[in-house]
């Protein structure tokens, strides 16, 4: 086989990630956020988290809207009518007059025409989204964005699915379809940029210290040293 030959197949092999295609930043003004099929039924298959983590991961993903009131929001639902249920009645409240595209068949989203045609009615290139299951309503999902042209941004942690091993198998595919698999804070970071922007600290850390905990009680030890605080023997001897 002659060495060109060689060197073309060797490099066939080796797989394109997401690093492979330019960074891009997340921009708040061009961004649209899908709930894909976080439903009540489907829950139960998202056995790669904790359930209690889980249920926090998707209300979180589900607030990026409210946290940043710039994204449009579109949820949709599979068979809601069936054994996969509705969304949770927590979702639905945060937004009342964002469109739910209630597909009856369509497994991919992208092959429902109600939904499409509400993706592409919002201008939007760069899109936020999480699903149950993570193999199916995500990476389906985000494939087809990818194929369409648009950035995507998938929310590994508000997506669910039935293994750690399945989970693992999705995010290598969408990544290799230059999908972004990214975490909450990651994405929240991303569409503010500054602390000092707007939304900004005053806006974020109480959205955080409602749906991240973790980064929320950071903030609240940190006002309880500043305001009524003092140093304990040793403490003042620690390194800054």
């Amino acid at each position: 086989m002659k060495l060109t030959t060689l060197l073309s197949t060797a490099l066939l092999a080796v797989p394109i990630l997401a690093d492979s295609f330019p960074w891009e930043r997340l921009n708040k003004n061009d961004s649209l956020l899908i709930i894909v099929d976080l439903q009540e039924g489907l829950y139960q298959l998202a056995r790669d988290y904790d359930p209690t983590l889980y249920k926090q991961a998707m209300l979180a993903h589900s607030a990026l809207g409210l946290a940043f009131p710039t994204l449009p929001v579109i949820l949709t639902t599979s068979a809601s009518t069936g054994p996969n249920g509705p969304l949770p009645q927590e979702i639905l409240e945060m937004y009342p007059s964002a469109p739910v595209i209630a597909r009856q068949g369509e497994v991919n989203a992208w092959d429902s025409p109600e939904f499409r045609a509400a993706v592409k009615s919002t201008g939007k290139k760069q899109i936020i989204l999480a699903g149950i299951v993570t193999d199916v309503c995500t990476a389906f999902l985000a494939r087809s964005l990818r194929a369409e042209g648009y950035s995507v941004w998938a929310n590994q942690e508000a997506s669910g699915t039935v293994t750690k091993e399945i989970r693992d198998l999705a995010n290598d595919q969408m990544m290799r379809a230059g999908v972004n698999v990214v975490s909450l804070f990651s994405i929240v970071c991303d569409l503010m940029r500054d602390w000092r922007a707007s939304p900004g600290a005053k806006e974020i850390l109480p959205w955080l210290d409602r749906y991240m905990p973790v980064y929320g009680m950071l903030a609240r030890g940190h006002r309880a040293a500043v305001e009524n605080g003092t140093l304990i023997p040793g403490e003042a001897d620690l390194p800054l």
